[in-house]
């Protein structure tokens, strides 16, 4: 990361973000918040710290006291990339010999209900529920909203991951042919993620043939075969920390009449869970409409999994598109949208797409063509 200003946002971004939790936290009867490093902290401060076997912790009181971050000394460079400096954080810096947890209860009062992410470690949230009464409440209310709904900085960061995964699947001649083992296919594709501006290959998943039927293969040293079908999912992150994600399925040499058939409805399906997708429906009735799709053909069987989940700092985070999730769409959410199908032993296809909840419908963050690409 060259600089700060692009590995984070301006700092009012992380201004207002705090100020949203505290609000929520209101409301959700919360004194205060701890989030440990991670997604949620990069969130609120901008910190791409990391969590180790010694405490980092940033506090948010509910009652608009300064939020204070709690940091081994050793570690105080790991927040000159965030906005913490620029929003006047106080930052409570200790050494070996120093209990940090009793540091964190120093910053709270008696009898506060305070709140922990879901991904704190075990490791820290045992003995700050020894040193912190009222602890553990789940953060879950008050972060799954802030960061569900994406703003106009994130919402750019999504666009600019869409269109660089765009060049990676349009340089798939490159990569895919007949004799090369899906590993060497892989490495090649994890350079080009990087070359087409990822911070870092976080997933390539290489499916040709019989291993395009598992939904979550990686990849193999099964060699391409011409007539093969063959299933490429990637995605990685690119400043300040955001997600692509988007697949698509290729063919060596002409596909099969039954091939094109199946992958035809394949394609309608996708299609209609991004037409269903737009405020005020629900996550499930973008699921079921791919999903009735698939099952009208016969299909509905051969589809294994969910329809798409959330992105953003997170490859896989809140909304989750699936059956029974009645949450409402409202504009900014951003999830996938990846309907599948699988066939044992043979191969399966699937497309996905990164779309963003608008005022009228949803915008997609990818661009490729959506049928079975011929190589």
């Amino acid at each position: 990361m060259s600089s700060h200003t692009e590995s984070r946002f301006a700092a009012d971004v992380y201004g207002e973000r705090l100020e949203r939790a505290v609000e929520l936290m209101r409301v959700a009867h919360l004194d205060a918040l701890l989030i440990t490093p991670g997604p949620d902290l990069r969130y609120l401060i901008g910190s791409a710290a990391e969590s180790f076997e010694r405490l980092t912790c940033l506090v948010i009181p509910a009652d608009g006291a300064t939020p204070s971050v709690v940091i081994p000394k050793l570690e105080l460079a790991s927040l000159s990339g965030s906005a913490a400096g620029e929003l006047g954080l106080q930052i409570l810096d200790w050494v070996d010999g120093v209990d940090p947890y009793q540091l964190v209860k120093s910053t709270l009062h008696a009898g506060s209900r305070v709140a922990v992410a879901d991904a704190m470690p075990a490791l820290h949230l045992i003995p700050l529920a020894q040193s912190v009464s009222g602890l553990p409440a789940s953060a879950t209310p008050v972060l799954r909203e802030l960061r569900m709904i994406k703003g106009a900085a994130e919402i750019d960061a999504l666009r600019r991951a869409g269109a660089a995964i765009d060049r990676v699947h349009a340089r798939m001649g490159e990569f895919l042919a007949a004799g090369r083992t899906e590993a060497e296919v892989g490495a090649a594709i994890e350079r080009a993620i990087v070359e087409e501006g990822h911070l870092e290959a976080a997933f390539v998943i290489v499916g040709s043939g019989p291993h395009g039927a598992d939904p979550h293969h990686h990849v193999s040293e099964r060699r391409i075969e011409r007539g093969d079908v063959v299933v490429i999912d990637i995605g990685g992150p690119v400043e300040p920390g955001y997600f692509s994600d988007s697949t698509r399925t290729y063919v060596l040499g002409e596909p099969a009449p039954e091939v094109a058939a199946k992958f035809d409805v394949l394609e309608q399906a996708q299609a209609a869970a991004v037409a269903a997708a737009r405020p005020g429906v629900t996550a499930a009735s973008v699921d079921a409409a791919a999903r009735e799709v698939l099952t009208e053909a016969g299909f509905g069987a051969a589809f294994v999994h969910r329809t798409g989940h959330g992105i953003g700092l997170s490859v896989h985070e809140e909304p989750y598109i699936v059956a029974g999730n009645d949450l409402v769409l409202r504009p900014g959410m951003a999830f996938s949208i990846e309907p599948g199908i699988y066939f044992r032993g043979e191969w399966g296809a699937r497309i996905e797409d990164i779309v963003i909840v608008t005022e009228d419908g949803c915008e997609s963050m990818n661009h490729r063509p959506h049928g079975l690409t011929v190589l």
